[in-house]
């Protein structure tokens, strides 16, 4: 039985049994980890509360190699992203992010990159003014670079038109815009001038610009659109967190 410390961030849990939780972290090293926490329900458990969702911290597991399930030895938090949870709002787009994470990276699959784009975006999402719907914008187009998903923006990925060309929208599958041509049959997202521009403009800057750059508010809401669509066809299905995101809206 091997044993293995790493940092990793809470992006699930569930109740098993009486008293133990079945956990999911998102680890620096190993990736996207899954495990038992024994005795973490009961009120005197040693993990004290750190097991809660979105919450970065030191992890110790065992693994025996005999299955995909490991030992939650040890949870140590560094950062609870306090803020985080005491909001609707921003407790809905880190659900968001951390559910691109689980659906769009496999098992045992470190990347480190996206371990720690995941930090920055709870981090930013738990800071003073933060704006939620723009931080999970650039969370996800990041995100969707860092897995090889990025799109071409440059032209039409079916054809190889050069852009810009009337009616562009977006194919991920394709891999980038397509023509107005080509878009017969295509489960394609129909994007704006503005918003291919945007994009272009996104791709240039650092993260804290990106989180700092302003937008007219009806753009903002279709780069939103377009990321939500992005990451339900690379993943297969909608988000449950976007349902959950919609229902905050109406209410």
């Amino acid at each position: 039985m091997a044993l293995y410390k790493t940092r990793a961030v809470v992006i699930g849990r569930r109740a098993l049994g009486e008293s133990d939780r079945l956990m999911e972290f998102y680890s620096r090293d190993w990736g996207k980890v899954r495990g038992v926490a024994r005795s973490a329900r009961r009120p005197r458990s040693r993990f004290a509360g750190a097991l809660e969702p979105f919450t970065l911290g030191e992890l110790i597991f065992f693994d025996t190699g005999r299955s995909e399930l490991v030992r939650v030895d040890h949870f140590e938090s560094l950062n609870a992203f306090v803020r985080v949870r005491e909001d609707l709002e921003r407790l809905g787009r880190a659900a968001w992010a951390a559910e691109c994470v689980a659906r769009l990276s496999a098992e045992r699959d470190p990347h480190p990159a996206l371990f720690a784009l995941l930090v920055r975006t709870l981090g930013a999402l738990d800071a003073p003014g933060a704006r939620p719907d723009w931080t999970a914008v650039c969370f996800a187009l990041r995100a969707v670079d860092l897995l090889g998903h990025r799109p071409r923006l440059d032209r039409c990925a079916s054809c190889g038109r050069d852009h810009p060309f009337a009616g562009p929208a977006l194919d991920p599958i394709a891999g980038g815009l397509i023509c107005a041509r080509c878009q017969s049959g295509a489960d394609a997202i129909t994007l704006s001038g503005a918003a291919v521009g945007t994009l272009r403009r996104l791709r240039g800057l650092r993260w804290e610009e990106m989180l700092a750059l302003r937008t007219a508010s009806s753009l903002g809401d279709e780069l939103a659109t377009l990321v939500d669509a992005i990451v339900a066809r690379l993943a297969g299905q909608l988000p449950r967190s976007s349902r959950f995101l919609a229902q905050i809206r109406r209410g």
